[in-house]
């Protein structure tokens, strides 16, 4: 559906560095969480909360990073708790690191429960309010603050008249959002409903905006937060594809899908169409080391797939019948399972940034090839590298700059000085009519691989010495398979200016990961004679 002129704005909020990493399994590297960013950027979200700058070094890093990157309009946000008890705002160490963050927006959370406020900051009520008033009173006088209230929901059964005295102090002390959190996520959509709408009567008079914080426990964050916008929220938090801690944090995806496509009166991401939806959901995915979720509304693999003869035979006729929407409209595509033909992911989509155009037979032969090397295990939504390559070589494109003669490596000698474990690697390669041959050292067989690489390849591409390996990811893609299974290696490289990512599948871990650094190296000198 089309939005109206008098549609409602309704702003995202992405939690995925900060909330979404607290997941089980998930770990985001600095890289990582600088390559999520720029992506949320990218689509048009409006907020990005980075993380906790008192917790670790990674995420202090990260805003100091961030700030050298154009995001346009997205804000980042650093995230921080209310100020220790008997301890001003202004000497608090929290509340320096959101400060010392220097960005353009900080989430602070605060106790809404009494419970918690009696219980765990073994606080009197009164306490918790001077704490929150105090600390976005500071903050306050700094950035935009969005104020996080933590058990809102809960705290609202339990003492209704101290849970919106809360939001009071902290609205009365300059915060501009009231998020309402569902932290256990064990709320019904019709409590949410009524208890968002509670608090906005509530807080007419100050100018603060209203956002909802859903946790996915009880399966109902997504119904939660359109439920909390139905009411006049117009802020909603959550992750991409849900991920977080215990059940997860509300998908984002499906959020933004649901509010620009279903409900006629309001509007996400400032308008923008949504075909990056895909794309972004499975590279977070990549990027987390997580699998797909082939089922996962609007976006999985199995969204828009038929198999079921009636299903088939409506589709064609009129695809309405067995789909709520165009799949195109999120960058999906319909899967018709007649065959073998399945993990096919939107190249459609994908191969417009290359300059495809409307070579339809060139885009049948690249989607072939993704089919082909796809049911090898291969992914290419985190390997652009390696799919701009792919493209090369099917449209004619690619020329070797080297042919590999032979490689050979040695994991686990140790350094009899030292007791320092390292691996050698040494490499035979041709260029031209030239043989190259060198050796290196490194700490573990594949930095001993890239380093041989670049090294036996610097006489004859000197820009090689640009190149670093940032990140290196394993995952086994058949595990029927036992120790036979496929691995597929996932590289992150970069030459201070571009990073980009390629990928290996073989029964052969060593192998899989000569096949990304090849890549990664092939890559690299193509652009460097663009």
């Amino acid at each position: 559906m089309s939005a109206t002129s008098s549609a409602q704005p309704v702003l995202i909020y992405d939690t995925t560095l900060r909330d979404g990493s607290q997941g089980e399994g998930v770990s985001f590297s600095l890289q990582d969480k600088l390559n999520i960013a720029i992506r949320l950027a990218e689509i048009g979200i409006e907020f990005i909360e980075g993380g906790y700058p008192l917790s670790n070094e990674k995420d202090v890093a990260f805003f100091e990073q961030i700030r050298k990157h154009d995001l346009g309009k997205s804000k980042v946000c650093a995230f921080g708790m209310t100020r220790r008890r008997s301890m001003k705002a202004e000497e608090d160490p929290g509340m320096k690191a959101l400060v010392a963050a220097k960005t353009p927006c900080c989430t602070l959370v605060g106790k809404t429960w009494d419970f918690h406020v009696t219980e765990v900051l073994r606080a009197t009520l009164d306490e918790n309010l001077a704490m929150i008033g105090e600390s976005a009173e500071f903050l306050a006088g700094h950035s935009e603050l969005i104020y996080d209230a933590e058990h809102f929901f809960d705290g609202y059964n339990a003492n209704p008249e101290y849970a919106i005295k809360t939001l009071q102090a902290a609205a009365a002390s300059g915060a501009k959002w009231l998020a309402l959190c569902d932290t256990n996520g064990g709320t019904l959509p019709e409590r949410v409903a009524e208890v968002t709408r509670i608090a906005k009567e509530a807080m007419a008079s100050y100018d603060v905006g209203i956002g909802i914080h859903c946790h996915n426990d009880c399966e109902l964050a997504v119904a939660n937060s359109l439920a909390a916008v139905d009411v006049g929220a117009t802020q909603v938090q959550g992750t991409i594809n849900g991920i977080g801690e215990r059940c997860g944090n509300v998908d984002l995806i499906a959020v933004i899908a649901n509010l620009a496509l279903k409900k006629e009166n309001t509007t996400v991401l400032g308008g923008r169409p949504l075909q990056q939806l895909t794309e972004l959901s499975r590279f977070v995915y990549e990027t987390a080391n997580l699998q797909w979720r082939n089922n996962q509304p609007f976006v999985g693999q199995s969204a828009f797939a038929h198999k079921g003869g009636m299903h088939v035979h409506a589709i064609n006729k009129a695809a309405s019948t067995y789909e709520h929407i165009d799949p195109t409209l999120v960058g999906n595509e319909r899967r018709i399972l007649v065959s073998e033909l399945s993990g096919r992911s939107n190249i459609e989509a994908i191969a417009g940034k290359y300059n495809v155009g409307d070579d339809k037979e060139l885009q049948n032969k690249i989607l072939a090839e993704v089919v082909r090397l796809e049911n090898q295990g291969y992914q290419f939504e985190s390997a652009t590298a390696s799919f701009d390559l792919l493209i090369r070589r099917v449209s004619g494109k690619f020329r070797p700059h080297f042919e590999t003669i032979k490689y050979r490596v040695v994991a686990g000698d140790r350094d009899v000085k030292s007791q320092v474990a390292f691996a050698e690697a040494i490499i035979k390669l041709q260029v031209g009519d030239t043989l190259w041959f060198d050796a290196a050292e490194g700490h573990g067989p594949v930095n001993a691989l890239d380093a041989g690489l670049r090294k036996a390849l610097a006489g004859a591409y000197p820009v090689l010495s640009e190149i670093s390996l940032i990140d290196y990811k394993v995952r086994v893609v058949d595990s029927g398979s036992g120790t036979a299974a496929s691995i597929r290696v996932n590289i992150e490289s970069t030459d201070g200016k571009e990073t980009w990512g390629t990928i290996g599948v073989s029964d052969n871990i060593i192998e899989a990961s000569w096949q990304a650094l090849v890549d990664s190296v092939e890559y690299k000198l193509h652009r460097s004679e663009a």
